[in-house]
């Protein structure tokens, strides 16, 4: 938690499965920016709190997707490899 006392807000929740989540916002409007698993992947969110879209994710691997859509309906409209091939989705 960071602020004041009575402002206080959360800014990372870590959980036993290793998953590590970022959050950003005023108190009690906290939403999540940013999730890592403990198998390397990273996902990155946009939204107010309750809408969090996933925007990218990170793979180990060197791959990245970019998503667009709303909550619950992302879709995938670009990959990146580590090898330099970009593939693109519609």
């Amino acid at each position: 938690y960071e602020g004041e006392r009575g402002a206080e807000r959360m800014v990372r929740a870590e959980f036993a499965d290793g998953e590590v989540q970022h959050f950003e916002g005023e108190q009690d409007a906290e939403r999540v920016v940013r999730r890592e698993f403990a198998d390397g992947i990273v996902q990155y969110y946009e939204g107010e709190r309750g809408a969090e879209r996933m925007v990218r994710a990170e793979f180990a691997d060197g791959e990245v997707q970019h998503f667009e859509g709303e909550q619950d309906a992302e879709r995938v409209v670009r990959r990146e490899f580590a090898d330099g091939i970009v593939q693109y989705y519609e």
